[in-house]
Formats: structure tokens, C-alpha cells, sequence
């Protein structure tokens, strides 16, 4: 059983915070699926957001769209499953 790390308010206040983007679209489709999703996201979900949040808008907005796929770093399953997600918010 995985566990639920957004289960605690305050780390949950701090990944929608960090989800906040300069980008208007980025800022959109991260707050349309944390809306949803919050609350049932487990660490490995936490995991791949937050190195998705260290990219910058436009490395962002590109992955979200599908222009570019994860690499290096980012080639993680739980990566890729989290993008896919993503694309469907």
C-alpha cells in the first residue's frame, strides 16, 4: 500500500504553492489537476511533480503539450505517468 503523502495539509499547501507558474497555461492546467487530484496523489505522484516543477515554464508547457518527452532525468516511469495525466486535465 502506498502511502498518501498529500494527506498532510501543509505539504499540500506547499506543492500547490510551488504549482503556482509565470506562465498562464502552466498555471492553469496544474491548478485544474491539483483540483482533482490533490488529496490522492502518493509519493511516487509527489515525486514526479515536484521534478516537473523544477523545470522551467517552457520545458514545462513543452512536456504538458507533447512537443518534447522526458529525458535524462526525467525518464522515470512515475514521470511519465504523471504526464500523462497531466495531459489529460
Amino acid at each position: 500500500m502506498s502511502i498518501i503523502h498529500q494527506a498532510d495539509p501543509a505539504n499540500r499547501a506547499r506543492l500547490r504553492w510551488r504549482a503556482r507558474r509565470g506562465l498562464l497555461e502552466n498555471d492553469l492546467i496544474l491548478t485544474r489537476f491539483l483540483d482533482v487530484h490533490e488529496t490522492s496523489l502518493n509519493d511516487a505522484d509527489v515525486d514526479a511533480l515536484t521534478r516537473l516543477l523544477d523545470l522551467s515554464d517552457n520545458q514545462l508547457m513543452d512536456l504538458i503539450l507533447a512537443r518534447i518527452e522526458p529525458d535524462g532525468e526525467l525518464d522515470l516511469p512515475q514521470v511519465h505517468a504523471l504526464l500523462a495525466r497531466l495531459r489529460t486535465a
